[in-house]
């Protein structure tokens, strides 16, 4: 068992995101993004099977994906799709958000 407090191991950055490794195996992969105001991940897809879920811990933006789509992303949203499927964040204000990626890349 492994436990890790991720309020306490990652903070934010002026200069860019900041990401944490949180937990990495032959199963799963989970990584800590914490964002400024303004911030964003650029949507991108990965040309492999498997799937990604985004999950809002603190803070509000907007999970991006192709087109120019965007879904409002407030604490304890989730979205979950095929990692092949464009996906992205843009954080509003700080916002901290967990991702578990399966399999992991």
């Amino acid at each position: 068992m492994k436990q890790l407090n991720l309020y306490e191991k990652n903070g934010f950055s002026e200069k860019a995101f900041k990401s944490l490794l949180v937990h990495d195996s032959p199963y799963f992969k989970i990584l800590n993004f914490n964002f400024k105001a303004g911030q964003e991940l650029a949507v991108h897809s990965h040309d492999i099977e498997g799937q990604v879920s985004l999950v809002i811990l603190e803070g509000e933006g907007e999970f991006l994906g192709k087109d120019g789509a965007a879904l409002p992303a407030k604490p304890g949203d989730v979205v979950i799709s095929d990692i092949a499927e464009p996906h992205g964040l843009r954080a509003k204000t700080d916002l901290r958000l967990l991702v578990t990626i399966a399999p992991p890349i």
